[in-house]
């Protein structure tokens, strides 16, 4: 895209820095270096601008740092999984990749407050509020529905083996093994 026409993903991780000048400042020190982020089929590379900043990369610039994520980590990173950061691939700028995970990490978005530049405060507090008691309900939602399936594929229909039947049954694969020894044993004082 043109510098006219930002790329979406330039305005809004710009937009979130420009609030953040310690980010600002963490990435000036990067300046002029490009990564490339490969998330699943799709390809999005930045260069830091001396400001901080980020822009899009000029098409066949060298990269110094290749990220790649796979989509499938996308919604553990929105929810700030620290396992899901370390199952990121980073290749080359060791130095960059480790700022970009740390600003990745840290920075936030204050929604709320952009939001309430457009509807007002009070509704867009609602807005925010709802959003996240929805996002709550819904891992808690998740957590009891694996909960339940847990419970139901160990005890109701039995795919997996609870933790007490397998010790059980470990156990008593240990008593069989004691009972063949000394079996052998008596056979072998017979003959």
């Amino acid at each position: 895209m043109s510098a006219l026409f930002p790329h979406p993903a330039e305005r809004a991780i710009n937009h979130v820095l420009r609030s953040a000048p310690l980010a600002l400042e963490r990435l000036r020190k990067h300046a002029g270096r490009t990564a490339a982020f490969h998330v699943g089929p799709m390809t999005l590379a930045f260069t830091v601008q001396t400001t901080g900043e980020i822009t899009s990369a000029v098409s066949g610039a060298a990269r110094d740092l290749e990220v790649r994520i796979s989509p499938f980590l996308l919604p553990r990173l929105a929810l700030h999984d620290e396992a899901a950061y370390r199952e990121i691939e980073m290749q080359g700028d060791m130095e960059l990749g480790q700022e970009i995970s740390f600003i990745a990490r840290n920075l936030t978005w204050d929604v709320e407050e952009d939001l309430s530049r457009v509807i007002g405060d009070i509704p867009a507090h609602r807005v925010v509020s709802t959003a996240r008691e929805m996002g709550k309900w819904g891992r808690e939602a998740a957590l009891r529905m694996a909960q339940g399936a847990t419970e139901y594929w160990t005890e109701e229909s039995p795919l997996i083996a609870s933790r007490v039947k397998v010790d059980s049954f470990v156990r008593e694969v240990a008593e069989l093994r004691d009972a063949i020894e000394r079996l052998e044993k008596r056979v072998e004082r017979l003959g």
